[in-house]
């Protein structure tokens, strides 16, 4: 038995996992914030890596004890990705390959991301990736982003799986805490832009370097 065959559905982070948009959403908050005249640190940055948009922005907000709304820099955050994503954001190497292979076996698959609705369809949209996923769950709809469990729990009811049997594939340690918080097996492959594997260490013992070693892992036979 192959090891896919424990579980019943395959649930997917997106941004620096399924693609290569961290970068890009570095260079839009840089843009962002220094025309606000702050100076957008990389320690600024790893303040909220892996929280919802909205989160993340409050704790940039009161970190530079900037005036303007929060939801005035959401607004303009998501407006920049969200005319930047077609040209600029790429598939993360395996993940064509893997969506592929899931969809051919007929694994049920969703999305579950901390980013906006619009991001996501732009996203998908962009990559030809709609049919593939036509499952989309955005932590805009939930009570708590991740490390909370609701968008990763509201993805495997949609999907009618349980979670207990279900994987979730992360790149962030938020992102892989919310996994483990749903009862889902946690993969996770690093985006190494703004996490180290060593990060996972105490989250999941099941760590990859890119979406093409998830699935040799997922179809490795099983001793019996």
């Amino acid at each position: 038995m192959i090891r896919l065959d424990r579980f019943q559905a395959v649930i997917f982070d997106m941004d620096g996992l399924l693609v290569d948009s961290e970068i890009v959403w570095h260079a839009a908050e840089y843009d962002l914030f220094t025309a606000l005249g702050v100076t957008y640190t990389d320690e600024a940055r790893a303040l909220g890596v892996g929280l919802r948009v909205d989160e993340f922005i409050a704790v940039l907000h009161a970190h530079f004890g900037l005036t303007v709304p929060v939801q005035t820099l959401i607004d303009d955050l998501n407006r920049m990705m969200v005319e930047r994503i077609p040209r600029e954001v790429k598939p993360k190497a395996g993940a064509p390959e893997l969506l592929a292979y899931l969809k051919g076996r007929g694994v049920p698959m969703a999305v579950a991301s901390n980013s906006s609705a619009s991001i996501i369809a732009t996203t998908m949209t962009a990559q030809g990736w709609n049919d593939l996923l036509p499952i989309q769950c955005t932590a805009d709809d939930e009570k708590a982003g991740k490390p909370a469990p609701d968008v990763y729990l509201t993805a495997a009811r949609r999907l009618g799986v349980d979670p207990t049997r279900s994987v979730g594939v992360e790149d962030s340690p938020r992102g892989a805490m919310g996994v483990v918080n749903a009862g889902m097996t946690c993969l996770a492959v690093p985006d190494l832009s703004h996490t180290q594997p060593a990060a996972f260490a105490s989250i999941t013992p099941t760590v990859f370097t890119d979406l093409h070693a998830v699935l040799a892992w997922l179809t490795e036979e099983e001793p019996v």
